[in-house]
């Protein structure tokens, strides 16, 4: 018998949220993670709010979204509150109920903007990772560091002198504008769409573009992103960075090693590492290289070489799936937040067949 394609509205749903989600879905598993470590931030996010006025969107609520964000690839706030009203699997990972409001997207991405001084992103990639399930995955002894390229949200027209020598683009929307024989440089030019990024091209025979860079420490046993940070770019930038983050791992039972491509074979940062007690696991470069044989001979270096790679699957993913490749807020602190939330999304898709694959 054919059935009727009528619908009557219902008035009333008797099935709990909870139950329309498969026990199987892997998002059950991400969250019980997510909640956790947000469990653990409770007074981190008490510090960050008054005892009175008006309610704001709670910070976990925040946070839940945010990864829903980077991976579902939703590419705005507005179409991502739109999403939020009636997909109840998202509905769900929030935590929001089925008649609950869903909030205006500005005001989604003012309260978000509140948890950037207190470098929330950085302590919820540190407290997921912290899970006493997840911690026997991660190596403490043995690390590998690299950095991407992170495309601002400005366009090359407005690169403009700081004097204010340069000619205006022509009327319209696109207007014309001339640069041929015209010397830019970040020291005479800034962009008045976002100050903060830099002119900086890949290599040579590689377009210049405004930009930033985002740099990811990565343990080698599994692969996952233990720090994440965004700097301005520029050419010492990625060295400057590892050291930087190298030293928030404390030793293990024996020395530590970073490996890293040929853009770290320079002497003043092998020499950084070695008075770190870091072995420097570094590419060499053809011609004149900071490590010698005395490194390369031990098979853990060349176990390294083929860890450190393992890096690009992460930059990868945030940048086709997690929206780093062209970054659509504005300014360092915002473009931080951005990458290394994007860096925990990272860990947290791969972690339920991690787990799974070590129980």
């Amino acid at each position: 018998m054919r059935g009727s394609d009528q619908r009557s509205g219902e008035l009333f749903s008797y099935v709990d949220i909870e139950a329309r989600v498969p026990m199987r879905h892997p998002l059950r598993a991400i969250r019980s993670i997510v909640n956790q470590g947000l469990a653990s931030l409770d007074g981190e996010f008490d510090k960050l709010y008054a005892d009175t006025g008006r309610d704001s969107i709670p910070p976990e609520r925040l946070l839940r979204a945010a990864l829903l964000q980077a991976f579902f690839s939703i590419r705005s706030e507005r179409l991502l509150m739109e999403q939020l009203n009636y997909n109840l699997l998202y509905r769900w990972f929030v935590g929001l109920g089925v008649d609950d409001a869903v909030w205006d997207h500005s005001v989604f991405s003012k309260n978000r903007d509140w948890l950037l001084e207190a470098d929330v992103a950085g302590k919820f990639l540190a407290a997921v990772l912290a899970n006493p399930q997840v911690k026997p995955l991660l190596s403490d002894e043995h690390f590998s560091v690299d950095g991407t390229l992170i495309e601002a949200w400005a366009s090359m027209k407005s690169f403009r002198a700081k004097d204010g020598g340069d000619e205006p683009p022509s009327a319209g929307r696109n207007g014309e504008r001339n640069f041929h024989a015209e010397q830019r440089s970040n020291d005479t030019h800034a962009s008045t769409t976002d100050p903060e990024a830099k002119l900086y091209r890949k290599g040579k025979g590689k377009e210049a573009k405004l930009c930033f860079m985002g740099h990811a420490l990565m343990e080698n046993r599994h692969g996952l992103v233990v720090q994440a940070e965004a700097t301005e770019a520029n050419g010492v930038a990625e060295r400057r960075a590892a050291l930087e983050m190298i030293d928030g791992q404390a030793p293990g039972t024996s020395q530590l090693t970073l490996g890293a491509d040929k853009a770290y074979d320079a002497r003043e940062f092998v020499a950084g590492l070695r008075q770190k007690c870091v072995t420097p696991h570094v590419a060499q470069k053809a011609r004149s290289s900071a490590i010698d044989g005395r490194t390369t001979r031990h098979a853990g270096y060349a176990v390294s070489q083929k860890k450190r790679k393992l890096v690009e699957e992460a930059f990868g993913w945030a940048k086709t799936i997690a929206g780093c490749a062209k970054v659509k807020v504005r300014g360092l602190a915002r473009v931080g937040f951005h990458f290394t939330l994007a860096m925990v999304a990272y860990n947290l898709i791969r972690l339920p067949k991690l787990l799974g694959e070590a129980a």
